[in-house]
């Protein structure tokens, strides 16, 4: 009988690793269960690579926009999910701080449990639908997404009252906007030519508008936003110069100092003419240069260099070898880099940011901390 018993466990024992070898081959991360806070408040997420937590893995696209291949999620998952990082994102901490468990990517098969929210994000997404269009999710998709899936759900569960409430004390975080301006530099983009600096902006910011009030009709009230960080300075546009110095993409970074002043007037203005309207909005760009800047001061070791990639500051988009170049170097310890690979960051980047807004320092107005606490 004791072998008998035995057996059985060693039966248990290869079904528990098989399972979740399988899992992970399938890039599947079963969500935990937590208990819920007093004042519960849902998590949104509409996004780019900034914030997918694998969305792309479900979609008809190339691998320039996928990353769940090896070496993305080494540091933390230990297998890849889609995410661009070697672990984990700024919103994942910010459930983790917010004491809801990971918030899986709405395409992942099987998943339709909207109580604590559901991320949205998609690599290479803009806000506007020609960005990259017809490889991502865009952003409109993601909030018909939002509204056709999310908010039905919720009625038919919890009936319209209260899933109203449940809408209302929810946080959307929107982290989107990068790839508009890069697609500009990095494709044979008609707008380049069509547009001037302030009206291809206008252009951005307007169709965001059209997102947010989309979502606050929905019944949203709490927002967090990241103005966009200094993306012509990540190691993948230092070497796109090809120049010998290695500096930052000078125009692209004008056009997110404009697109931040005006993100800036937009939410004040929203606040204005939206009731209950509230805002978090972090300044991901001061806080990303300080670190690209003086990475000793943050723990760090090195602000240009990616960890994940090949060729001088590791700005060759290789890592993971499965973009065309199929060599690529990893560095030892990712913690002391601020760029995982050519565009993205480390989880422990991530870490550093996702406090920040949790607590409200360099952000503007409320804390995300605070617009989770406040009902």
């Amino acid at each position: 009988m004791a072998t008998q018993n035995t057996c059985h466990g060693q039966l248990l024992v290869l079904f528990v690793i098989f399972f979740f070898t399988f899992s992970s081959t399938g890039c599947f991360i079963e969500v935990e269960s937590h208990p819920l806070p007093e004042n519960h408040a849902a998590f949104f997420i509409f996004g780019d690579s900034f914030l997918d937590a694998g969305n792309n893995n479900y979609i008809n696209t190339t691998t320039l926009d996928q990353a769940n291949f090896w070496p993305y999620g080494k540091t933390h998952f230990r297998f890849p999910t889609g995410r661009f990082s070697d672990g984990r994102l700024v919103s994942d901490f910010i459930a983790e701080f917010a004491k809801l468990p990971l918030i899986p990517p709405f395409l992942q098969p099987g998943f339709r449990q909207y109580h604590n929210g559901v991320n949205f994000a998609s690599a290479g997404a803009g806000v506007l639908s020609e960005t990259f269009h017809g490889s991502v999710i865009e952003l409109k998709a993601q909030i018909k997404y939002f509204q056709k899936e999310v908010e039905t759900w919720l009625k038919r569960k919890l009936g319209k009252a209260e899933s109203g409430l449940e809408l209302s004390k929810a946080v959307y975080l929107f982290g989107i906007g990068t790839n508009d301006y890069m697609s500009l530099f990095l494709t044979n983009s008609p707008f380049l030519k069509s547009h001037s600096k302030s009206q291809y902006v206008e252009l951005v910011i307007g169709n965001l508008t059209t997102s947010i009030k989309r979502v606050y009709d929905s019944g949203g009230r709490k927002f967090g936003f990241m103005n966009l960080p200094p993306m012509g300075c990540s190691p993948g546009l230092r070497v796109a110069r090809g120049d010998e110095d290695g500096r930052c993409l000078e125009e692209l970074e004008e056009y997110a100092n404009v697109h931040n002043l005006r993100l800036m007037k937009l939410l004040g203005d929203l606040e204005k003419q939206l009731k209950g309207f509230k805002y978090s909005l972090y300044d991901f760009s001061s806080s990303l240069r300080q670190r690209m800047e003086n990475p000793l001061k943050y723990g760090l070791k090195e602000g240009k260099e990616a960890c994940c990639g090949t060729g001088r500051f590791r700005g060759v988009f290789s890592c993971g070898g499965r973009r065309g170049v199929k060599e690529f170097e990893v560095c030892r310890n990712p913690n002391e880099h601020v760029f995982w690979d050519s565009y993205h960051l480390t989880e422990n980047l991530h870490k550093q940011l996702a406090h920040e807004m949790w607590t409200g320092s360099s952000t503007s107005h409320s804390s995300l901390k605070d617009l989770f606490q406040t009902i």
